[in-house]
């Protein structure tokens, strides 16, 4: 019997997980946040009052086993005229939520037409946004606030949803039937804790007896993990998911010299492994070879990104753990 395998977290993280598993032969499903605001997505959010596509659109590119065409197709951002900056796959999300009688339905279809390998699932079919306050009192309301500089050091004191979210009934059903749960890799509250803050999920997670592997991120994030060490990741997850995650999978090559001062200028740096407590340590190669430029409108996945994971190096780490 195949394996159950459960990702959690947003598009770009995800996507780079769920690309590298879909070549073994494990049954997947991607849980995905559902609160982004900013960009295409968030234009198209509020002018047509859909729900956000941008997060789900990647995962069911990554999981998607049409051909090339149709992938670039579903991935493709117009530069110019009234569309500029508009990905034609959240645009064609957002016209079938339009024509279908339900979100459950929305989703279905997009599987059809992407020759989906596996499941994608909205942690919630709400219409909600991220609340933030910091340690400091300062209160922010939305993700695209959540990637912007923050040059403070200000940390995050608690993260919920306006209005509350409820749980899709499939991500209960996921999580219940998985052997094992792979988080990240990912912005840790916007793509990762903004899921356990679906009413529902917590409880749901808890008592889950899959395995959780939780990627770490290659470098901090000043508006959201500022200085923020590998533990001090998994102590913020623990406190919103509930439990602690089994692994913890850290990247153990060298990050060149020159990306690492472009990150600082961002005011980010080299998440720390340092002492991890309580949670089996994986080090491995997982860094990319390849950099992303990020003022290239096609190169939409990896847009906030210079460096990343490798999905081959990631699948081949968590099939040594999964086996």
């Amino acid at each position: 019997m195949r394996k159950k395998i459960v990702v959690i977290g947003g598009g770009t993280g995800s996507f780079i997980t769920l690309s590298g598993l879909k070549k073994y032969p494990f049954d997947l499903s991607a849980i995905v946040t559902m609160m982004d605001d900013g960009g295409s997505t968030g234009k198209l959010r509020d002018q047509l009052g859909v729900l956000p596509h941008g997060d789900l659109r990647q995962c069911l590119i990554a999981l998607s086993d049409a051909s090339d065409t149709w992938r670039k197709l579903f991935n493709y951002r117009f530069e110019s005229g009234d569309l500029e900056g508009h990905s034609f796959g959240n645009i064609l999300l957002s016209a079938l939520e339009k024509v279908t009688n339900s979100y459950d339905e929305t989703v279905e279809e997009a599987h059809k037409i992407m020759t989906v390998k596996g499941s994608v699932i909205p942690v919630t079919h709400d219409k909600s946004r991220i609340h933030v306050e910091y340690q400091s009192g300062r209160v922010l309301e939305g993700e695209k606030f959540l990637d912007e500089k923050s040059i403070d050091g200000d940390r995050i004191k608690n993260i919920s949803l306006v209005p509350k979210a409820t749980l899709n009934p499939k991500v209960a059903g996921a999580i219940e039937d998985a052997d094992y749960i792979i988080v990240g890799p990912g912005d840790l509250y916007s793509s990762i804790i903004s899921i356990s803050a679906v009413e529902g999920f917590k409880k749901v997670f808890e008592v889950s007896e899959a395995k959780i592997i939780y990627i770490m991120n290659l470098m901090t994030k000043s508006s959201q993990t500022p200085g923020y060490s590998a533990q001090d990741h998994i102590d913020d997850f623990a406190r919103y998911f509930g439990r602690q995650p089994n692994y913890v999978m850290i990247n153990s090559e060298d990050i060149p010299k020159d990306v690492v001062e472009y990150y600082k200028t961002e005011s980010n740096d080299i998440v720390v492994a340092g002492s991890v407590k309580n949670v089996k340590v994986i080090l491995k190669p997982l860094l990319s070879p390849i950099r992303s430029n990020k003022k290239s409108l096609h190169d939409q996945v990896f847009a906030h990104s210079v460096i990343r994971h490798d999905p081959e190096k990631v699948a081949a780490a968590i099939v040594e753990v999964v086996g």
